[in-house]
């Protein structure tokens, strides 16, 4: 094995191990919330390190494979990234004082 190989195994390498505690960290952040956006976006964090991993795999065999299914799951991540942004502007978004009041189904049935 010549030193630029050395190099390059050596920098792989290092690059699995943190993309491995990247997870680990993600999978705390999901635990720990605290709320739904932050759980959002460490989904979507997470579909960005198996991009990550799958190319750090498809970089140790030298094989490119991979490729596809990373172009899939980034298309994949980014519809759902705009997904869960549009639905957390329209839930957020200020209420115009010219709207009537939100009611429910219930409150217009009465007594049961």
């Amino acid at each position: 094995m010549t030193a630029p190989e050395r190099v390059d195994q050596a920098l792989l390498t290092c690059a699995v191990v943190l993309v491995l505690i990247a997870g680990a960290l993600l999978l705390a952040r999901i635990w720990r919330g605290p709320s739904m956006l932050d759980r959002a976006i460490s989904l979507d964090v997470c579909a960005a390190l198996i991009i990550a991993g799958l190319a750090a795999k498809s970089a140790f065999a030298r094989d490119p494979f991979y490729f596809p299914i990373m172009l899939v799951l980034a298309f994949l991540g980014f519809t759902g990234s705009v997904g869960i942004a549009r639905f957390i502007a329209v839930r957020d978004r200020p209420r115009d004082p010219a709207d009537p009041p939100p009611h429910s189904d219930d409150a217009q049935e009465g007594p049961r």
